[in-house]
């Protein structure tokens, strides 16, 4: 028995080895130095959320990029040329960054840090799982086809993109992944390579489908996450204000004017707009600090950021910069220079 419990335990540490380490290692070795922050929110404490979330919320984007970029590989080429460590590495990598940067921003609050490392360690556990498959039984099946590509292989990207696009605004949860698996099954022929494809995407998307609806289950146990958020900006009329679509107008608010806005991709794009349309923004959600990322092919530095990471598929990299709410506006009118592109405003 005794022998029994010591292989057991020897076999958890070995399978857990992928998660723990790069838990452990952001818990202990990416801490940052606390400082008090002395803003004055102009909203009510009911519409504040934490500043460190806005840090918090990329690792869950980086997931969002990582399946963008693997979409936009096999648009060409085949699933094993896509990086799957890198992917990973991206994942932790930039967490450690955010998690050391958040201590200056309230520090990360437990339930999100939670949050936060089960989804890396399911992340962690795709990418490791289909790197293993793909970068030995599917890259076998990929030589046996030749440089001719099948149906499942240009369908599987389009499905790869149509997912992607999906996360940016909705929870992957809510994804129909069976649909995903019954238009595999229509479209498949009887080449090997149609036959390798069905059997390994449809595992894949019936396991997705089961894990997707016990998240779902317990999400509706405890309710979804709000999906707007209150803000305060001046610039601009209420009127022009409330012209944009999902945007509330609540009322004024020295400086200027309370929204309530919506949230994920959707924010991005209005924020854009409002500024080149000569909006200024005061706070957004309680805070004066925000965290963007933009993306450039032409320069490899930008002054900053708190970090860059490659992105697959393209020659841009990803820069990761906190940005003061104030200065937002002039900072995304700067853009329309060319050297770096938006990608995302991250909120709380």
């Amino acid at each position: 028995m005794k022998a029994l419990l010591k292989f057991l335990i020897k076999t958890a540490l070995i399978l857990g080895f992928p998660f723990y380490v790069p838990i452990l290692y952001v818990e202990f070795a990416c801490r940052g130095e606390p400082l008090a922050d002395d803003y004055a929110s102009l909203l009510p404490p009911e519409h504040h959320r934490p500043e460190a979330r806005t840090l918090m919320t990329y690792p869950e984007w980086h997931i969002v990029h990582a399946y963008t970029d693997y979409a936009r590989v096999i648009e060409d080429e085949d699933p094993h040329d896509f990086s799957f460590l890198g992917a990973i590495w991206g994942f932790w990598s930039s967490l450690c960054t955010l998690n050391e940067a958040s201590a200056a921003h309230g520090g990360v609050d437990g339930e999100t840090k939670q949050m936060v490392y089960v989804i890396g360690a399911s992340f962690t556990a795709e990418m490791l799982l289909k790197a293993a498959y793909e970068e030995t039984f599917g890259h076998i099946a990929a030589l046996i086809r030749g440089p001719e590509r099948e149906p499942l292989d240009d369908l599987s990207a389009r499905q790869a993109a149509e997912y992607a696009a999906f996360l940016r605004q909705t929870p992957w949860y809510k994804y129909d992944f069976l649909e995903d698996d019954r238009e595999l099954d229509l479209a498949a022929t009887d080449t090997p390579r149609d036959n390798e494809r069905e059997i390994a995407l449809g595992i894949e998307n019936r396991v997705k489908a089961r894990y997707a609806a016990f998240i779902a289950d317990r999400v509706a146990e405890i309710g979804p996450d709000e999906q707007s958020l209150r803000m305060v900006a001046w610039g601009l009329s209420p009127s022009q204000f409330g012209a944009y679509d999902g945007v509330s107008v609540i009322g004024p608010r020295e400086p200027g004017v309370e929204l309530e806005v919506p949230r994920y991709a959707k924010l991005t794009k209005l924020l854009e707009q409002m500024a080149l349309d000569g909006a200024e923004f005061v706070e957004i959600a309680g805070n004066d600090d925000i965290l963007i990322t933009v993306l450039s092919d032409r320069v490899k530095q930008a002054p900053g950021s708190l970090m860059s990471v490659g992105v697959q598929g393209t020659d841009d990299r990803r820069f990761l910069m906190l940005v003061k709410v104030p200065e937002l506006a002039e900072t995304l009118r700067g853009m329309q220079e060319g050297l770096l592109r938006l990608e995302h405003i991250h909120d709380y």
